[in-house]
């Protein structure tokens, strides 16, 4: 019986407040005065320390984006790489460049014969922001299709690919200067 009363007070409370028509009661109020999603800077500072979403929401019927805050190791492990390989790219480049090689890229081609400096830092910052994008959305289908994390899997394959093809022709040059 004591329970009863207790859920039909409840209800009774709830159908109020739903009408407009309870007591404001300045102790029940649980909510803060300042909305927590103001505080963009602080939320990015504390979820980088403290990662709450380590899976996507729970509805995932939603179309809707669901970020996490928390990444698997190995995509760390493989954007790493594919940046050293980048760097690697560019110094075998250069090098490349100096021994009477063209760049086949209009766009880098346009940076690397102003300045070696521009065309490397241009590099870097492009590949950097494509894998924090494709790390962002390792968990989502490209095309629908296939998966983002796979893709970064193949762009790591492609540059070492790439590395592997700018030393066999240091080689036949003559001119390697790492080994």
């Amino acid at each position: 019986m004591k329970d009863a009363s207790r859920s039909r007070r409840i209800n009774d409370w709830a159908s109020r407040q739903l009408q407009g028509t309870a007591a404001r009661d300045s102790g029940s109020e649980r909510r803060e005065r300042t909305d927590r999603r103001r505080k963009k800077w602080w939320s990015i500072l504390y979820g980088s320390f403290k990662p709450r979403r380590r899976r996507p929401a729970r509805r995932f019927d939603d179309s809707r984006f669901h970020p996490v805050d928390w990444y698997s190791a190995h995509l760390l492990a493989v954007s790493v790489c594919i940046l050293l390989l980048s760097a690697a790219d560019a110094f075998l480049t250069g090098i490349l460049l100096m021994h009477g090689a063209e760049e086949i890229n209009p766009v880098m081609a346009a940076l690397v014969y102003r300045s070696v400096a521009t065309f490397a830092a241009f590099k870097m910052a492009m590949t950097g922001a494509g894998i924090m994008v494709m790390v962002f959305l390792a968990r989502y289908r490209f095309l629908r299709v296939i998966r983002v994390q796979l893709v970064l899997y193949a762009v790591l394959t492609v540059y070492a690919g790439l590395i592997g093809y700018e030393i066999w022709m240091l080689k036949g040059t003559g001119e390697l200067p790492l080994l």
